[in-house]
C-alpha cells in the first residue's frame, strides 16, 4: 500500500494552480455598457443616466427619451427613442447616428432607414409603421404629441 500523503501534495498543488487560473481572469463588462459609452463619446450631448436590468437609459436635449436593450427574446440589441410628433432634424440626425454606432453600420444607411420610417407614419400608413432596412426591424409609433422609434437586430443576424 502507499502512503495518503504522497497523493496529497498534487492534489494541493493542482488546485492551487486553478485557483489561481480563475482569479488571474479579467471581468468582463456587459456590451450594453460599452456601447452606451460608445454613444456618450462620440455623440455630442448624450449622457449615460442609469442601468435597470438590461437596459440603460440615456439623454439627449433633441429626444424626450432614449434607451438601450440587450439580450430580449426576439433581438439581441435594441435601440429606442422618443421626440416630438413632428421630428426635428437634429432628431432625425441623432437617431441615424446612434444606430450607427450601435449596430456598426454606416451612418448614411442608418439615417436613411430610421428617416424612412419615422417618415411613413400618418394619414395613409397609420399611426404604427414596421420595416425592415438593412437586416434592421424599425418600428414607429405616433400618438398626439409624440413619436418613437425602436430599432432592433434579431438573434439570428
Amino acid at each position: 500500500m502507499t502512503p495518503r500523503r504522497q497523493f496529497r501534495r498534487p492534489v494541493l498543488v493542482a488546485a492551487a494552480f486553478a485557483l489561481t487560473a480563475l482569479a488571474a481572469t479579467p471581468a468582463r463588462a456587459d456590451r450594453c455598457d460599452d456601447v452606451a459609452k460608445q454613444l456618450a463619446n462620440q455623440l455630442d450631448g448624450v449622457k449615460v443616466n442609469f442601468k435597470a436590468a438590461n437596459i440603460v437609459y440615456l439623454s439627449h436635449p433633441a429626444a424626450k427619451e432614449m434607451s438601450l436593450g440587450c439580450r430580449g427574446e426576439n433581438y439581441s440589441i435594441e435601440f429606442y427613442a422618443k421626440g416630438d410628433r413632428r421630428p426635428k432634424p437634429e432628431f432625425f440626425n441623432l437617431v441615424g447616428a446612434a444606430a450607427a454606432i450601435v449596430f456598426t453600420i454606416p451612418k448614411d444607411d442608418s439615417t436613411t432607414g430610421t428617416t424612412r420610417c419615422l417618415k411613413r407614419m400618418g394619414i395613409l400608413r397609420g399611426d404604427k409603421v414596421s420595416m425592415r432596412y438593412r437586416r434592421l426591424s424599425m418600428e414607429c409609433t405616433r400618438t398626439k404629441t409624440d413619436a418613437s422609434i425602436a430599432v432592433t437586430r434579431g438573434k439570428d443576424e
